[in-house]
């Protein structure tokens, strides 16, 4: 093999080297990192269920009046991180500065996973934002965590 020859294997194997090492590391970091949903329990909510806070009643008198208990859900508050993995008809992956830009004189805010059977017992699983503008609770969007 001539000189040149050498040289540009030995370049592609030291670089096969660092890329191997590199998204090696990537992928450690990567699988030891956890989702910021797992800091958040799932609930069931019965009839019995007391609420912690008004969006938790509002669910409660929903289920009730549609009659789909039990019901699990995962409150995750205001998390900014958790938002940022929702992917709803109106947002994607937003962050807290999006909602106010979007919903002008924005008061409070909450993320609530929700979990049911439906009369054909399918499980229903939907991510729920819901929006308080001038101290009135609505739906702002729905979807799904990526």
């Amino acid at each position: 093999m001539s000189k040149t020859v050498k040289i540009i294997v030995y370049f592609l194997v030291f670089d096969v080297v660092i890329l191997g090492f590199y998204f090696g590391i990537k992928s450690i970091a990567k699988s030891s990192g956890k989702s910021p949903m797992d800091d958040y329990e799932w609930k069931m909510m019965d009839a019995s269920y007391q609420p912690t806070d008004f969006v938790e009643q509002f669910i409660k008198d929903d289920a009730a009046q549609k009659n789909i208990f039990p019901v699990e859900i995962r409150n995750f508050k205001q998390s900014p991180d958790v938002l940022k993995r929702f992917v709803g008809k109106n947002f994607a992956r937003s962050s807290v500065s999006n909602l106010d830009l979007v919903f002008p004189g924005l008061d409070d805010w909450a993320l609530i996973q929700i979990k049911y059977k439906n009369d054909k017992e399918q499980v229903i699983d939907r991510v729920v934002l819901y929006v308080s503008i001038k101290g009135q609770w609505r739906v702002g969007d729905s979807g799904t965590l990526m």
